[in-house]
């Protein structure tokens, strides 16, 4: 037993580098693009009104193929599918740092996120079906975590060195070389991961990965537009009518794409409810922070991406705790306990003024949110993926990664939206003098990291009613055993 372990433990080790590494790949690209956005539009005369779209052709297919991708794992192997993901990936990531003009770039993008997409879900499918169920999936898992919600934060560090010692291009570029050594790597390091015979359902597939983008599409809109929008306005509506549809057709059809039973675990579905909730307040906070630290503190694009790595360093103590402690109290109190740590981080940071000192005003709440972040994305990846049928894992891997991409698309929009009106109100009346601006963009942004603090109540509320089991039967079970074993 002891021989056994020792022998397969490089094994595990080696499986585990290379799903972290495809998932940091995957969530860097969501924000190491941002801080570079001015440097495109300059070289490539991007119009100020289309340079969104660089963020959201990836935000938009990654969004919405998740399901797909999670499925097409289950249905024809995921390893196969986490190489022809790595391969999709490296492929748009190659043609973005090539690209000669604003629409080869965004074209590149779309490519890009159709490749994360298949990747993320298979990747933690993949790390489900190598790591047994119990403490050595919770420590897979921490690092997994760590990795996914601490990407963002790494990715605006990494995102401000290469504009600014290298160029945006290599933004790009740098994915190739991890994209191909994934590739290569996957099959002599990976399970193999048989896919289930079945059919694929068009019908749910065109459905969903119609309504879920025009969703994406429509919130990441509102950044940029009001809600009053027409354009956003028929997006939503739309989007809606869609996902009403393919709830229909799932419930009726014989190989749906998305069996709704899976939502039959109420620990399970708590963990969607949390993951959404949490998305949402993490993405919005990242962005809206940002502008704060440059606009109104006057920190360079370098500066603000070196402010975020306490958060990576937060997300991976809080990570780390809870992959040892939820063996043995469960996920529910995790999942409480790092709902209202985000909670907490999120009002203290909203007590900012424009005089804020960083190491006094934003540092001591960014770790405040960073450990409570880590305790949650651990605990709800751990509940998400638990007693889930093998032929299931990709979907509810897909699932996680659905509530997480959906959320940071409609906290960005609620919280930019709701910055954007104070603002506005502020400076309705007196002088725009360069101290009034900066009171009227903090106060703008105070409110929203308010709203931040209450998405995250909301999330420790929908975990404290849905949640119900402090331990679940199969993680006693794996417990009894090791103690049995000792």
């Amino acid at each position: 037993m002891n021989n056994r372990t020792k022998s397969t433990q490089p094994n595990l080790n080696l499986a585990l580098i290379v799903i972290a590494l495809a998932q940091l790949m995957v969530v860097l690209d969501v924000a190491i693009v941002n801080v570079a956005l001015p440097s495109i539009q300059h070289e490539l005369g991007f119009a100020a009104t289309d340079l969104e779209w660089v963020v959201n052709a990836y935000a938009i297919t990654f969004g919405g193929l998740l399901l797909l991708g999670g499925r097409l794992g289950d249905l024809f192997g995921r390893r196969r599918m986490f190489v022809i993901g790595a391969l999709l990936f490296t492929a748009g990531s190659l043609a973005g740092g090539l690209a000669g003009s604003a629409a080869s770039l965004i074209v590149a993008r779309a490519a890009q996120g159709v490749g994360a997409a298949i990747l993320a879900p298979t990747a933690l499918s993949l790390l489900a079906g190598t790591f047994a169920q119990g403490a050595e999936r919770n420590r897979a898992l921490g690092v997994y975590s760590a990795v996914s919600a601490g990407g963002g934060a790494i990715g605006l560090l990494m995102g401000g060195i290469i504009t600014t010692y290298l160029s945006w291009r290599w933004i790009m570029f740098v994915n190739v070389p991890i994209g191909l050594l994934l590739a290569f790597a996957a099959r002599p390091v990976l399970i193999r991961g048989e896919g289930k015979p079945g059919r694929l359902d068009l019908p749910g597939a065109v459905t969903v990965t119609a309504g879920v983008s025009l969703l994406v599409y429509g919130l990441a809109r509102v950044a940029t537009h009001d809600w009053s929008d027409s354009v956003t306005r028929a997006s939503l509506g739309i989007a809606v009518a869609l996902l009403v549809t393919f709830v229909v057709l799932e419930s009726r059809g014989r190989n749906p794409l998305m069996p709704l039973h899976i939502f039959a675990n109420r620990n399970r579905s708590g963990a969607y409810g949390l993951s959404l909730a949490i998305g949402a307040a993490l993405s919005g906070m990242l962005f809206l922070l940002t502008l704060f630290l440059q606009n109104v503190l006057g920190f360079s694009p370098l500066q603000a991406g070196f402010a975020f790595l306490p958060t990576a360093l937060g997300i991976g103590v809080g990570a780390g705790l809870t992959s040892r402690l939820i063996s043995r109290v469960g996920p529910r109190v995790p999942m409480t306990t790092g709902a209202l740590l985000a909670a907490t981080g999120m009002f203290w940071l909203s007590a900012v003024t424009a005089h804020a000192n960083y190491v006094t005003d934003v540092l001591g709440p960014l770790l405040v949110l960073a450990i409570g972040l880590g305790m949650a994305f651990v605990s709800t990846g751990v509940t998400a993926i638990s007693e889930v049928a093998p032929n299931e894992s990709g979907l509810a891997s897909a699932l996680l990664n659905v509530g997480r991409q959906l959320g940071g698309s409609l906290g960005i929009a609620i919280m930019g939206t709701i910055a954007t009106t104070v603002t506005r109100n502020q400076l309705a009346t007196g002088a725009h003098t360069h101290a009034a601006v900066n009171g009227a963009l903090t106060a703008g942004f105070s409110s929203a990291f308010e709203i931040a603090g209450t998405i995250a109540i909301a999330g420790f509320l929908i975990a404290l009613v849905a949640v119900r089991h402090s331990q679940s039967p199969a993680t006693a079970a794996s417990i009894s055993e090791v103690e049995v074993a000792a």
